[in-house]
């Protein structure tokens, strides 16, 4: 069994004790929650901080909370808080399809919203999601707080732009009159890393026509998060099935995978293209559902 090199352990009892504790020990003190991204790093040496501060008992950063036209989420919010909240489903449905094909029970009980951002790994299921819902992320640290888009909180593959001596404290997701969202996965099994997955939230028109949408693809390569080609050649349009096609073969020219024991790179692309047709088709047939329903 692979264990982990020796560190200290220290509990925070406030945030304001956490970035404390992160302040004493430099920089090889790492924030721990749920531990189901650091821990497998640590037992493999990927990672080997010399202390662990772990921020479990800090309440008051697990919420969900609707705030005028923003959804707020702690960061210790739990996956399983996620997937079960009627709140999250009715207002962006993607994240209640996502949290469905994370992992297992445990992690999901475990595991936190803030863990899985700032794990920021490529093949992460609520990355996408939160570029997709144009998120907006609150970080506190030393000098206070500041907030910064989803598309900045990544720099590369497992770093983000949360410095050493802050944490990741709340996430923003925008609610949009007229909206819905999909997200949809190809994994070998149950529980496993994406393929390839996608996903989208849209906005109709008084008119019928895709007034705004946003397209993200995961574990594919995509630049910036969304396929941006995509989402301009179908805004302003009618939706229908050549609209889906189009799009989904922008997305798919768009990615760069990369062949690995889960696929080729022709079949990753193949997905690509597939899914995000899918994930547009349901967005669609959602907005109208919810309009139908309340006519």
């Amino acid at each position: 069994m692979q264990i982990p090199a020796a560190f200290e352990y220290a509990r925070a009892e406030s945030l304001d004790h956490a970035l404390q504790l992160l302040a004493e020990h430099g920089e090889e003190a790492r924030v721990i929650a749920g531990g189901h991204s650091l821990l497998p790093m640590m037992k493999l040496r990927l990672a080997n901080p010399e202390w662990l501060i772990d921020i479990n008992d800090l309440a008051d950063l697990d919420y969900i909370t609707e705030e005028g036209d923003t959804l707020r989420i702690g960061a210790l919010t739990r996956h399983v808080s996620l997937l079960e909240s009627d709140a999250v489903a009715g207002l962006f449905p993607l994240v209640r399809d996502a949290e469905k094909t994370i992992a297992d029970p445990l992690v999901r009980n475990r595991g936190t919203i803030g863990g899985s951002l700032c794990q920021a790994d490529p093949a992460e299921d609520l990355s996408t999601v939160c570029h997709v819902l144009r998120t907006e992320l609150v970080i506190r640290g030393p000098n206070g707080e500041r907030t910064v888009p989803m598309r900045e909180l990544h720099r590369g593959p497992y770093e983000t732009s949360v410095e050493q001596n802050e944490i990741l404290t709340e996430i923003r997701w925008p609610i949009r009159p007229r909206s819905s969202s999909a997200y949809t996965k190809v994994e070998r099994r149950v529980g496993d890393w994406a393929t390839t997955a996608a996903g989208a939230c849209l906005t109709m028109g008084d008119a019928g026509q895709i007034e705004d949408v946003v397209i993200g693809l995961t574990a594919v390569g995509l630049d910036g998060g969304t396929a941006t080609r995509a989402e301009d050649a179908i805004r302003g349009q009618q939706p229908g099935e050549e609209l889906y096609a189009e799009a989904g073969r922008l997305a798919a020219e768009d990615c760069n995978p990369v062949g690995d024991q889960r696929g080729t790179e022709a079949y990753k692309r193949h997905l690509a293209d597939e899914l995000t047709q899918r994930v547009l088709r349901k967005a669609v047939e959602r907005v109208n559902s919810t309009a139908a329903a309340r006519s």
